[in-house]
């Protein structure tokens, strides 16, 4: 027998899944159900949302805009780092963990009992949400319907939603599982299950277009930064938010950042999704371009190394730890000279870089000349060259010596 709880809080898409979790919840554990949709920029998909919760049995729907916070506190830090899950730029990953903080905010303030969430089972969203929960609130209960029901694919969600008279924005041909916020859109299931379908493009996409069907000539953008964070668009200052969303209309406009991978999962499976970054694409292209001139040799690659494990962390939802502080502190500091700006061409999904400037560059044009210069002299090369080979030269007599 389920345990009674008085009060849930929910985190609330409005989605096929939530939106059917408000009676299903009402129905096995006899609570209220109050619904918290965050808002991190996904746009016209709040509209509506509060008439729809209320439908459906929530008493009462909370919507937080989280999108400065969620701009300045996750995706500035995992931009810095240059953090990329198997080439996946984060969307979902860095939006979970700030949602889930506010979800327990709201259980605090209104003295809920049990918190609940719509991830699946099979996905990674589940952990991402609940070891936020565990890290701010361990004495709350989690309910995750998807690992209790008898429901067992979107065809049987979409019969309990008919059965319980609740209004759907999708089909069963067109339901892909889809995420946005203000940093992308992915797209999962139907027929992107098999690798073996080209995405459909031309039908799937919301943030942008195709190469095929981008413009013919190409589109300059130059981004400014300081201390790795971008401020400034061809020479307009904007906030965070604004940012991206100005870079995203750019990028989209031009078919930047569409990516098709097969990704593999924390819980263990690979899955196929398709993904939209346009303005995201735009600013790592950038903030690379301009640490190759502002970031010593050994700092790069070290920084690399930081860069796949800090990746994993916002991956796995390991946001609210300790590591993934501490990693955060030594890319805050690696930034400290990651100022200046970077021009690049976009044109039918490609970005190349037409210029990048820094007044804390390390390229030295009078040193690296293939002209005649005054500052280097080629000799020295010599005995570095000696040294650094000496161990080979060693090994090169010794095995001399055995007849090897």
């Amino acid at each position: 027998m389920k345990k009674t709880y008085k009060k849930v809080v929910l985190a609330y898409s409005g989605g096929l899944d939530t939106s059917i979790i408000i009676p299903w919840l009402k129905e096995n554990y006899g609570c209220e159900v109050i619904a918290m949709s965050a808002d991190v920029g996904q746009g016209e998909e709040l509209s509506g949302l509060e008439e729809k919760a209320k439908k459906t049995g929530a008493s009462k729907l909370y919507i937080e805009d989280l999108r400065k916070e969620f701009v300045e506190d996750c995706i500035w830090p995992t931009l810095k780092a240059g953090a990329k899950y198997e080439k996946y730029l984060l969307g979902t990953s860095f939006a979970r963990p700030i949602i889930a903080k506010r979800l327990v905010e709201i259980a605090r303030k209104e003295g809920a009992d049990a918190i609940a969430h719509g991830a699946t089972g099979k996905g990674n969203d589940q952990v991402r949400f609940e070891l936020t929960v565990k890290a701010f609130a361990p004495d709350i209960p989690i309910i995750a319907p998807w690992r209790e029901w008898d429901i067992k694919s979107r065809d049987e969600e979409i019969d309990y939603a008919e059965a319980h008279h609740i209004p759907l924005r999708i089909t069963r041909e067109t339901s892909y599982s889809k995420d946005k916020n203000l940093w992308h859109l992915s797209h999962e299931g139907l027929d992107l299950e098999d690798p073996a379908n080209e995405p459909k493009y031309n039908e799937m996409l919301e943030m942008g277009v195709s190469p095929e069907k981008a413009p013919d000539a190409p589109t300059y953008v130059t981004l400014h930064f300081e201390q790795g964070i971008p401020t400034a668009v061809d020479g307009e200052t904007l906030d965070a938010v604004s940012m991206v969303e100005k870079l995203n209309k750019l990028g989209g406009a031009n078919g930047i950042g569409l990516l098709d991978i097969v990704e593999n999962r924390l819980v263990g499976m690979k899955s196929r999704g398709v993904y939209e970054t346009p303005g995201g694409t735009i600013l790592y292209h950038a903030h690379e371009a301009l640490e190759t001139i502002t970031l010593d040799r050994d700092t790069a690659h070290y920084k690399s190394l930081v860069a796949q494990k800090f990746a994993e962390l916002v991956y796995d939802g390991k946001w609210y730890t300790p590591l993934r502080e501490a990693l955060s502190a030594f890319v805050d500091e690696t930034q400290k000279t990651v100022t200046g700006d970077v021009k690049m061409k976009l044109y039918k999904g490609n970005i190349t870089n037409a210029s990048v400037t820094s007044p804390w560059s390390l390229y030295d044009e009078d040193l690296v000349t293939f002209g005649e210069d005054h500052v280097y002299n080629q000799d020295d090369a010599t005995g570095f060259i000696n040294l650094f080979g000496l161990p080979l030269s060693v090994r090169a007599k010794l095995n001399q010596k055995h007849g090897k």
